[in-house]
């Protein structure tokens, strides 16, 4: 991941988002067919709180979205590597910049906005509490943690 605003004093800031083996898989298929592609982790209603995928440039971001970072989707074949930038509502992020997000492909339809629903599968988004040193607070998961994949491998 790159991105995600500068830090101070030199030190690199934590990584707030990472990808699945999995959806790196599906982000492949999908960039082969759309093009370049982009994140927006939706705040609920309709699609509930899903990481939207969209071809890039198809979904507005403004002041009001945060940039958590860009997941890199690693090599693969003749695949060569690209990222995807992920990006969220400053008011969403405001409740989870304590979290680090970690981008899953699972089975089953989501909403009708994101790229991958023809496909029978969905974008879900896992979440842990950032440790002591990144966010200062407590380490490790806790209440409402929904346990993480492993990022992808290269």
């Amino acid at each position: 991941m790159s991105g995600g605003g500068a830090a101070g004093g030199g030190a690199r800031p934590p990584e707030k988002v990472a990808l699945t083996a999995q959806a790196a898989r599906q982000l492949r298929r999908l960039r082969q067919r759309h093009g370049e592609l982009m994140f927006h982790q939706s705040g609920g209603c309709c699609d509930g709180s899903s990481p939207m995928c969209f071809a890039a440039g198809e979904f507005t971001t403004s002041d009001a979205d945060e940039h958590l970072g860009d997941v890199v989707v690693p090599a693969q074949g003749e695949a060569e590597e690209f990222s995807v930038p992920v990006w969220m509502s400053k008011e969403q992020y405001a409740r989870w910049a304590h979290t680090h997000l970690t981008i899953d492909l699972v089975p089953g339809r989501g909403a009708g906005f994101s790229l991958e629903a023809p496909d029978g599968v969905r974008f879900l988004v896992r979440s842990r509490l950032l440790g002591a040193s990144a966010a200062g607070g407590a380490a490790g998961g806790g209440p409402g943690a929904a346990g993480g994949a492993p990022p992808a491998a290269p």
